[in-house]
């Protein structure tokens, strides 16, 4: 499947507030996490000097997408109120906006109410959905009606459940299925911005998050964009044997994988090291098709 074009043709950008994210080259979204208890980056970024150097520096380092989120999602993690949620993301989307106007934000949440509010009131981009619109069955109309780009997630149950809910008849197909469904839905009410993410990590176990990562470029059937999301999560911290703070070697390697498989979008903690991924592939991409 390396840099292989299939009978497919798959969407190439988004429109994003006007804005179009040309998906030609693949692109970084940066993880912006203002939580006190996600499982890498929780409580790092607490203060509005903190956040803003984070800002800065992924923006400096060539993220495309900055990724806001008030809520942890890491297996087990208990939700907080939407009040709650909202009041720790609304400072950090105001940071983006006042210092880098242009910079293209998504918010990662599965509330309808605090899409809607981020999306008219922030001029917030793109919505990042874990649930895809399960936890919240308002979220589909909202997006129809605030026409921004959507990301779709797999994952069964929620992330207090979603670990004792792994057992699959046939993973892949259950995914597909699960996915043909909703797009049906979505595409039902005019939204066509719409990017796959399968979800590693969430309702699955190692050995299906590789099995999946493996078979990526099986979604391209859908003919849209495709986001990855691997960054030091414990699929490559314990196969490695090593704490998610030294986990960034095999998050690179793992983001190649992905990126040689078809991802559009890799969403990532560390974004130097992910600009050099894709600059890196672009390069040997381009050496194969003038060789």
């Amino acid at each position: 499947m390396f840099f292989k074009d299939t009978f497919f043709s798959k969407k190439r950008s988004l429109n994003c507030g006007g804005k179009l994210l040309d998906l030609s080259v693949p692109k970084i979204m940066g993880i912006l996490n203002v939580t006190p208890d996600s499982f890498y980056d929780g409580g790092k970024y607490d203060t509005e000097d903190k956040i803003l150097e984070k800002i800065t520096s992924m923006i400096n380092e060539g993220a495309d997408i900055i990724d806001i989120g008030g809520m942890s999602t890491r297996p087990g993690s208990k939700p907080v109120s939407e009040k709650e949620e909202i009041m720790r993301i609304v400072p950090a989307i105001k940071l983006v906006r006042d210092r880098f106007s242009e910079a293209v934000i998504s918010v990662d949440t599965y509330r309808a109410n605090v899409a809607r509010l981020v999306v008219k009131d922030y001029s917030v981009d793109i919505i990042n959905d874990i649930s895809g619109g399960e936890m919240d069955k308002k979220m589909f109309e909202t997006i129809a009606c605030l026409h921004v780009p959507y990301i779709i997630m797999h994952m069964k149950g929620a992330p207090l459940t979603m670990q004792t809910q792994t057992q699959y008849k046939d993973i892949l197909t259950e995914m597909i299925d699960y996915f043909s469904s909703r797009m049906e839905k979505l595409k039902s009410k005019g939204i066509i911005d719409i990017i796959i993410d399968p979800g590693l990590g969430f309702s699955k176990t190692t050995e299906q998050n590789f099995f999946l990562l493996n078979r990526l470029g099986t979604f391209r059937m859908f003919e849209l964009p495709v986001m990855v999301g691997i960054s030091r999560k414990s699929m490559i911290y314990r196969t490695l044997n090593v704490d998610s703070s030294v986990s960034l070697n095999g998050t690179t390697v793992l983001n190649t994988v992905a990126l040689l498989n078809g991802a559009d979008i890799i969403r990532v903690h560390d974004v130097k090291e992910a600009v050099q991924a894709v600059t890196l592939l672009e390069k040997l991409k381009i050496q194969r098709i003038s060789g």
